[in-house]
């Protein structure tokens, strides 16, 4: 029986970057670090979401071939995969505090929906909606 979603993969051109942005800036903890030769299987988690884990691999073997991994990193860095979506409490209050780290907004928020969002992207080129939770 399913228990579901427990690790959704991101694509990352370096994942001391990676680590850098998502533990130091936007507040997630390292779940797992473990290397196998030239591979790293790097897992991030947000505090309110222990049961999740976002992995923060680089394009390459054993997963994908070296062409494919180029190609790979070439979309990410144009901002070509699908945005992932973090959910805030207060929107305006998290753009402020994210902004002041560092964090590079490529939408100031604003309201949609009945709601408010944002928008950015990590060192990488991935794409984040950053939505206000409705409640």
């Amino acid at each position: 029986m399913s228990q579901g979603v427990g690790v959704v993969g991101l694509y990352v051109r370096d994942q001391q970057e990676a680590l850098a942005f998502y533990v130091g800036k936007l507040g997630f903890r390292v779940h797992t670090d473990v290397g196998n030769g030239d591979y790293r299987w790097l897992t991030v988690q947000h505090p309110d979401q222990p049961s999740f884990q976002l992995g923060l691999f680089v394009p390459g073997p054993p997963a994908l071939d070296a062409e494919t991994a180029l190609v790979m990193r070439a979309m990410v860095a144009k901002g070509a995969m699908p945005p992932l979506v973090l959910t805030v409490t207060d929107c305006r209050a998290a753009y402020d505090t994210l902004l002041a780290v560092g964090v590079e907004f490529t939408q100031e928020p604003v309201d949609r929906y009945g709601t408010v969002d944002a928008g950015f992207r990590d060192p990488s080129g991935n794409g984040w909606k950053m939505i206000q939770s409705k409640d």
